[in-house]
């Protein structure tokens, strides 16, 4: 899936609720909190992360690719 990102950067949490893979902030949260999420390949624990464009996301078997 592609996001196209319309500002300098959107936070983790922020972009893991709008694409639909967590249904609240807290859901999303503990995603991070439970490394289930991939930042360009890493586990990366930063609720708040900047993701901007060129960075890869993977959830379980979803890949998020920011436009």
């Amino acid at each position: 899936m592609e996001f196209e990102l319309t500002s300098e950067y959107i936070e983790l949490i922020k972009l893991l609720k709008l694409v639909g893979l967590a249904d609240t902030g807290g859901m999303a949260k503990q995603m991070v909190e439970d490394e289930e999420v991939l930042y360009n390949g890493n586990i990366d624990t930063r609720k708040r992360l900047k993701v901007r464009k060129g960075d890869i996301i993977q959830v379980n078997e979803t890949t998020i690719t920011i436009i």
